[in-house]
């Protein structure tokens, strides 16, 4: 069973969303996906597209905006490394727990909100030895696909 099984109650509630009929199972490969990266890590919007083989940054972006509350958020970035709008001061509250690296900024900047750095913070989405985290978050062979898959069984039309 995937963590977006256990999760979809809490989406329904936080965001107001309908249940697990209607999450889809591209949502659910994103929050999979978002699942998997590393504390004091982080991925682009494209890169989590990237890394499940379908979709791009905006339906990434989509599933972040509607049911992202559920899942590490702040760990899904923009390219330039720039804090979401509107959420600096909580990401930045998080990136600091938990050590991901932050470009300094000089004395002259007072009052300036860091950007991430992307260089040193970005996640290639392997494992330690590797391969690719199966969709359970366990270590899968080195180099194999591995991409989070639809979760708790969910069969049924539809494709993102």
């Amino acid at each position: 069973m995937s963590a977006a099984c256990g999760r979809i109650g809490r989406v329904s509630e936080e965001s107001g969303a309908a249940g697990a009929d209607e999450l889809g199972p591209y949502a659910e490969k994103v929050l999979d996906a978002v699942d998997l990266i590393p504390s004091g890590r982080v991925m682009t919007y494209g890169d989590v597209a990237e890394w499940l083989g379908e979709g791009g940054p905006r339906q990434v972006g989509r599933v972040m905006a509607q049911y992202g509350a559920v899942v590490a958020w702040w760990r899904v970035v923009r390219s330039d490394g720039v804090l979401l709008a509107g959420h600096e001061r909580r990401a930045l509250a998080e990136y600091r727990a938990e050590g991901t690296p932050l470009r300094t900024v000089g004395p002259a900047a007072e009052g300036h909100v860091p950007r991430l750095d992307m260089r040193r913070a970005r996640w290639d989405g392997r494992a330690p030895d590797g391969g690719r985290p199966a969709a359970d978050g366990s270590a899968g062979e080195p180099g194999a696909g591995g991409a989070p898959g639809p979760a708790c069984g969910a069969g049924g039309a539809g494709g993102g």
